[in-house]
């Protein structure tokens, strides 16, 4: 198989396990409403959609038009870091279990959960998606959606940041998870 179509194998693969975390999403969507969850941030959370969906696009029509040489060495460490950021975030998906949404959606009484890797970092799971926002377009020397993204993801992250952490601070302070 020659490199592009295993880069475009990979980010199909990646758009499938973006399908898979929307079912995981949605069910625990439900979970959290039906004991009282209050979603917020509506607003950014479309644009927070097409973003990622157009990221997937992105980085397949650079490598199909451009055509780029590949080093073997770049796209092998940057394969390894797509990796161990899917591993990343599905140490956050196991650790909120059915708090982990793709929304931001609070239940209340329910304290913040501060095991995983949310014992070292705040929002781990946003660490997984910058890792990716580089390394997976890299992977095919896509760097000019590599750049793209990680702007343009960082202008929503900061937005995102500000309304997870507001509605975080209407939890109780325990250090029970749930």
């Amino acid at each position: 198989m020659t490199g592009i179509l295993a880069f475009t194998v990979l980010v199909a693969l990646v758009g499938l396990e973006r399908v898979a975390e929307l079912v995981v999403s949605t069910r625990n969507a439900a979970w959290s409403f039906a004991r009282g969850g209050v979603e917020y941030g509506r607003g950014h959370y479309p644009v927070m959609v097409a973003l990622h969906s157009g990221f997937l696009v992105a980085m397949l029509v650079e490598a199909w038009l451009r055509r780029p040489d590949v080093p073997p060495v770049l796209a092998w460490s940057m394969l390894t870091l797509v990796l161990s950021s899917q591993a990343l975030r599905w140490w956050c998906i196991g650790t909120l279990g059915r708090r982990w949404n793709t929304r931001v959606i609070v239940v209340p009484g329910l304290a913040p959960v501060t095991s995983g890797p949310y014992r070292f970092l705040r929002h781990p799971n946003y660490v997984a998606v910058v890792v990716e926002g580089v390394a997976l377009p890299l992977v095919h020397s896509a760097w000019l959606t590599a750049i793209l993204f990680t702007v343009a993801n960082a202008v929503l992250l900061t937005v995102r940041i500000r309304v997870e952490d507001a509605a975080l601070s209407l939890l109780p302070r325990s250090r029970v998870d749930a």
